[in-house]
């Protein structure tokens, strides 16, 4: 998380200013940094601590069932380092039959950790804590002075352990995951489409153990040359999860709908051609659209910058990515 929301709640009439503030944002309606609390029960849903999730069973020794993973495309936070783990449940099933939503089964668990400057920061935790779809958690886990564990953190913190990064408070988590129907980011078909040579999760494991109920295409490859697969590969993983066309309609914790005219996903329908995808048909050949993407990305105004949360400096290797399949029409 940015210090965005921080700037603007201490503005004089700051709801009303984040309200305007969200409306310019793509015709986005509702709050991107006001979000409804979190609820009790969501809440006692998760530990206190970090050594309490069940990551580690000693310090940095990973539990036996946890296995880390690598998306093909990075989501991009200022420069952060992280490592990504996920536990799935004894013997529980990804539901696969959408392979563009997976839905995962009750008791899996996420993990992220953030490394700024050398020092660990936090670890995120997202877990699916019921049977219905929207059933998730989420919470930042603050590292102590010590680094031997870490505490959960539902009100977030600006510039923590002394490095420029923000964590995000436990309500904001679903301003993103909440954009899609399995609310999970970067542990998926199009992310997970690769042979891993360093023990890493991918689809080929996941189906040879039997996790997911249908397994992937074999050869499921993003299309294009290298500028287009790089273009396509960023903007379904720093975008998509709120720039869609499918938002989930079902309850749960969100912080506002988009009115979405861009769709930047890469959908496994879509992939037969880079004029097939979705980004290609909703972005390329208006001006002004085009336009409004690369002034967005690049800049880090709090009323102009995309994403809006999460970030503090712009991407200047994936602004140079999108904007050089952009220049092509």
């Amino acid at each position: 998380m940015s210090s965005i929301g921080a700037y603007l709640r201490n503005l004089p009439h700051a709801g009303i200013v984040l309200s305007l503030v969200s409306a310019a944002l793509l015709g986005c309606r509702g709050d991107y940094h006001d979000c409804p609390a979190i609820p009790p029960a969501r809440r006692a849903a998760l530990p206190r601590r970090l050594s309490e999730t069940g990551l580690f069973v000693a310090k940095d020794k990973l539990a036996p069932d946890v296995r880390p993973y690598n998306p093909a495309f990075a989501l991009w936070s200022d420069g952060a380092e992280k490592r990504r783990w996920i536990a799935l449940p004894p013997g529980g099933v990804i539901d696969t039959r959408d392979m563009n939503e997976w839905i995962f089964p009750e008791g899996t668990r996420l993990w992220k950790e953030f490394r700024r400057d050398g020092v660990r920061v936090e670890t995120r935790l997202l877990q699916k804590i019921g049977p219905r779809e929207e059933d998730w958690a989420a919470v930042a886990y603050v590292w102590n002075a010590e680094d031997d564990d870490a505490e959960a953190s539902w009100e977030g913190g600006t510039n923590v352990r002394g490095t420029p990064h923000d964590v995000p408070a436990g309500d904001q988590c679903f301003g993103c995951h909440g954009g899609r129907r399995s609310r999970v980011l970067g542990f998926s078909a199009v992310q997970l489409a690769r042979t891993a040579s360093d023990g890493t999760v991918d689809l080929p494991s996941l189906a040879r153990e039997g996790r997911v109920s249908n397994p992937a295409p074999e050869s499921l490859t993003i299309p294009g040359d290298t500028v287009e697969r790089a273009a396509l590969g960023y903007l379904h993983a720093n975008c998509s999860h709120c720039h869609n066309q499918a938002r989930p309609e079902a309850d749960g914790p969100r912080c506002y709908d988009p009115d979405n005219g861009m769709d930047l996903r890469l959908l496994l329908g879509d992939l037969g051609s880079v004029a097939s995808t979705a980004a290609f048909r909703t972005t390329v050949h208006l001006e002004s659209r085009r336009d409004q993407m690369r002034k967005r990305m690049g800049s880090r105004e709090y009323d102009v910058q995309m994403p809006p949360l999460g970030t503090e400096r712009v991407d200047a290797a994936g602004l140079a990515a999108v904007d050089a399949w952009l220049r092509r029409y």
